[in-house]
């Protein structure tokens, strides 16, 4: 399952969302979750986040995982706008894998 993931935070949320995004991405890197890939990149206007997601593995790692739950359980009250999911279907790719 691949997914894109879209956020913009209030500008005043920007430090803490980054805080808690590296915790996940530490515990990533820690915890190693059998098939997920996950990066997350920020925009140029500073405050947009979007974010890729392969669970090739079981969706319920992330659950199992304390930083990245903290970082989405508070995901919303952060956010200016609402984050948004979208469900990706391959075409191709390059280098990427």
């Amino acid at each position: 399952m691949q997914m894109m993931f879209r956020c913009k935070v209030k500008p005043d949320q920007v430090e803490l969302n980054l805080k808690l995004l590296r915790a996940a991405f530490e515990e990533f890197a820690a915890e190693r979750p059998a098939g997920l890939r996950y990066s997350t990149y920020q925009l140029d206007d500073g405050v947009t986040f979007i974010g890729f997601v392969d669970m090739g593995g079981s969706p319920a790692a992330l659950q199992k995982l304390e930083a990245f739950q903290r970082y989405r359980s508070t995901l919303e009250e952060r956010c200016e706008e609402p984050p948004t999911m979208t469900m990706l279907h391959e075409v191709g790719s390059y280098g990427f894998r």
